[in-house]
């Protein structure tokens, strides 16, 4: 009979890596709801919407071509990129090799998801400021020219890192450094906000902030652990390894945040926690326990303080993408040079590797150091020249108007609110307030008719609007504010000094 599929595949590395993909997905609405409690009411969300978003057109492209470019197969001899061979999965099926155990399909699912991850880090680079339609536009680009062939370099049998023993088990480059370096570029060609005296400004919703946190925390524990591809001691001991970091990085944020305010910060907790889990994300599959145990401390303290380099440098980093992904990232990438051991990334029974520092392969640091590097400066390089074609063009300028920042990217790039009381709010003071009653009440006042209970109810009600005028909506509130003293607001975490 034509038609049935004769391969056979080992079901549970299959069910293993299609439920890695699965718990990698969760991980964007996480980031959505994450992005959306940092933001003011007026843009929570747009940035909702800018991560599914993301994650779509980050589908449709690894469709295309993304998966061809970054793990083709058939271009041996190039170590930069791949080739064009698997356009639209084409073959992309059953096994690669006699002695796989896995169909290729599964494993370019699973690697797809990754993409949109780092795709959905990098729209929180529009907060409030960036038209939605011109990022996904450059997200695809991005996709295209800058993560594909990273990911070739360090993931891809033939790429130039890969083959030269770059030790980055999920992604510390091709994720964490690509997305941080993207979006704090994208940040610099969006510039400022223009609201004035943020100072006070405080996430809008901190329990979104935990909850997309948590769902960050459990997709990562599989993001992390499936990347081994199989169900084995590999895998369980990455999974070790992530909960740890995170857990040593949430503790020493909170601790930081306590020495200066004395309060127990839950917004810190939560921005411990994600550079913890982003350290470990290139170097769980590498290093010992007592390496993360280690490694999250130095990502909570380093990471911490770096999130004054966008104060620095003037950039308008509203979710700190670059102190926590990037930095983070480079973190982790330093501890497998240094706590890397053999016997680790040999725990799958198949990968050898000379580890770091700790078994005595101590060339692995300049290996490290010049990747880290070659990733930062190809981003960065290939995201200014994105994002200056993008805004030359009338239709792809990537800053909504001063005006339309001011209402709000919901208002102006969704037409939906997330809070149905702002949009109603903002419509009843459109209206006018209500003229006819207090005539009718200085009329009676004249004619000697006043009724005192009235008169009351009246004046208590015009007492309750004009003060809840008064709050009215952020952009109202900011307005009103000393429009001379400009400065830039922690949203994605709270400072260190």
């Amino acid at each position: 009979m034509h038609g049935l599929w004769k391969e056979t595949y080992d079901g549970a590395t299959v069910a293993f890596i299609v439920l890695g993909a699965a718990c990698v997905f969760v991980m964007i609405p996480g980031l959505g709801f994450l992005y959306s409690g940092l933001a003011r009411r007026k843009s929570a969300l747009s940035l909702i919407w800018g991560v599914v978003m993301a994650t779509l057109v980050g589908m449709v492209q690894w469709y295309f071509w993304g998966f061809s470019l970054a793990f083709s197969h058939t271009a041996p001899n190039s170590k930069f990129i791949g080739d064009l061979d698997s356009f639209g999965f084409r073959n992309v099926y059953g096994k690669t090799s006699d002695d796989a155990v896995y169909p290729e399909l599964a494993y370019a699912i699973f690697q797809g998801m990754f993409m949109c991850v780092t795709l959905s880090i990098i729209a929180g680079a529009t907060a409030e400021r960036g038209r939605l339609f011109p990022h996904m536009v450059f997200l695809f680009v991005f996709a295209t020219v800058v993560y594909c062939p990273v990911a070739y370099w360090v993931w891809a049998p033939g790429g130039w890192c890969y083959q030269w023993g770059v030790l980055d088990w999920a992604g510390g480059g091709p994720v964490e450094i690509l997305s941080a370096v993207g979006g704090f570029v994208y940040s610099i060609f969006l510039g400022r906000r223009k609201e004035s005296l943020l100072i006070n400004f405080r996430p809008h919703n901190v329990s979104l902030v935990t909850l997309g946190t948590v769902l960050l925390w459990f997709g990562w524990l599989l993001f992390n652990s499936a990347t081994s591809l199989s169900p084995n001691l590999k895998s369980v001991y990455a999974f070790m390894n992530t909960n740890l970091s995170a857990a040593t990085g949430g503790m020493t944020w909170c601790l930081l945040d306590f020495r200066l305010e004395r309060k127990w910060s839950t917004v810190g907790l939560c921005s411990g926690i994600i550079c913890g889990l982003v350290a470990a994300t290139p170097s769980s599959g590498c290093i010992t326990l007592y390496g993360s145990l280690i490694q999250g401390i130095v990502a909570g303290l380093v990471c911490n303080f770096a999130t004054k380099i966008k104060y620095y440098l003037k950039v308008d980093d509203a979710m700190d993408i670059l102190a926590e992904h990037g930095i983070a990232g480079v973190v982790g990438l330093m501890f497998n040079a240094l706590f890397a051991a053999d016997w680790v990334v040999g725990l799958d029974g198949s990968t050898e590797h000379h580890g770091g520092w700790i078994t005595h392969n101590y060339k692995q640091m300049y290996i490290q150091f010049a990747y880290i590097w070659a990733v930062i400066g190809y981003s960065a390089a290939c995201t200014a020249i994105i994002c200056f074609v993008l805004d030359l063009i009338p239709f792809t300028k990537l800053r909504v108007s001063e005006e339309a920042e001011a209402r709000g990217l919901d208002e102006d790039q969704i037409g939906e609110f997330a809070y149905d009381y702002v949009e109603v709010r903002r419509d009843y003071w459109q209206w006018g307030t209500d003229t006819d009653n207090s005539n009718e009440i200085r009329l009676e006042e004249v004619n000697g008719q006043h009724d005192p209970e009235q008169y009351t109810t009246n004046t208590e009600e015009s007492g309750n609007l004009n003060g809840e005028k008064q709050l009215g909506s952020d952009d109202q509130q900011t307005a009103n504010r000393n429009d001379e003293e400009q400065v830039l607001t922690p949203t994605y975490s709270k400072n260190p000094t």
